[in-house]
């Protein structure tokens, strides 16, 4: 079982987002989808943005920073805008 659970991811990723507006994650999908790349990203040498322990793996370490709001997911219109 992940810990935390997709649900508490969604909460933390949508925190910001106001009422009334288009949250940027609706589904399990996205998560995965953007802790892989993470991981992906960690794999390939970039940093970590949390403490990690030692021998803890790429995911897990992705998953932390997304559960703390290191990591930000930006939905797909958004870089379509920038």
């Amino acid at each position: 079982m992940l810990h935390p659970s997709y649900t508490d991811l969604m909460k933390v990723v949508n925190s910001d987002v106001e009422e009334g507006d288009t949250k940027v994650v609706n589904s399990r999908y996205s998560i995965v989808m953007a802790t892989a790349k993470r991981a992906r990203q960690l794999i390939a040498g970039d940093l970590p943005l949390v403490p990690a322990k030692d021998g803890e793996k790429p995911l897990s370490i992705a998953v932390d920073e997304l559960n703390q709001g290191k990591l930000k997911i930006l939905a797909e219109n958004a870089e379509e805008e920038e």
